[in-house]
């Protein structure tokens, strides 16, 4: 299992916006400022958890941030509603459709996902099944 899953970004304030109002809709909490260890960015997580964390960072290489052909996060969701509300948001925000909410029975009876794509290419995941609760 993973503890932080990071992507990089080269307008952080507009992958601040677009990440805080998506992930807000899967119940995940902006983390504290922690600036002195590393470059500019922002983490998420569940209330109460530590781990695991996901991170909206500038590249600590200092080299222009870019999306990952293959590369996908996926985020569970509390429920039906809030794939398809995380998904809402994400497209009026500036992100892309890459599949519209709905169950995925191919992946599982019970698999209900929706995929986008954030402003800057990053391929993202929404998905509920019925035996995860967050």
């Amino acid at each position: 299992m993973f503890s932080h899953i990071q992507v990089g970004a080269r307008d952080l304030p507009r992958m601040v916006d677009f990440y805080e109002q998506v992930l807000g809709e899967l119940g995940l909490e902006r983390m504290a400022d922690d600036s002195d260890s590393g470059p500019p960015g922002i983490g998420w997580q569940l209330p109460g958890q530590d781990w695991p964390q996901f991170f909206v960072q500038q590249p600590f290489n200092g080299l222009p941030a870019t999306w990952g052909n293959g590369a996908q996060v996926s985020f569970m969701a509390p429920s039906q509603a809030a794939v398809e509300a995380a998904w809402r948001r994400a497209l009026e925000l500036g992100g892309s459709d890459e599949g519209a909410p709905g169950l995925r029975p191919q992946y599982r009876d019970d698999y209900y996902s929706a995929y986008c794509r954030d402003p800057e290419g990053n391929k993202l995941c929404f998905v509920h099944v019925g035996a995860f609760d967050v």
